[in-house]
């Protein structure tokens, strides 16, 4: 195996990681950012207000983009193993 192998799957796997990680981040600013506005709007300062609707978008988004995110990451690791041979050399 080669160094620039090596720097080559470190680089996939980075690039997979982002973009899994970048759908769900995305809808937690977004959701931070309304609840933080509706927060202000309202004068309500409570943890829970704002806990609880965040927690709701992760999971709901978690939900839905699964099934995307289970064939990324499936499409990564067929195209690892698949490749197993030439990176045994």
């Amino acid at each position: 195996m080669t160094p620039e192998s090596v720097v080559e799957i470190m680089r996939q796997a980075l690039l997979t990681t982002f973009w899994l990680a970048a759908p769900l981040l995305a809808i937690g600013f977004v959701a931070g950012i309304a609840i933080s506005i509706a927060q202000i709007a309202t004068s309500i300062q409570d943890n829970a207000v704002s806990s609880i609707p965040r927690l709701t978008a992760f999971l709901a988004a978690i939900l839905l983009l699964l099934p995307w995110m289970l064939q990324k990451m499936m499409a990564y690791t067929i195209g690892l193993m698949s490749n197993f041979s030439r990176y045994a050399h």
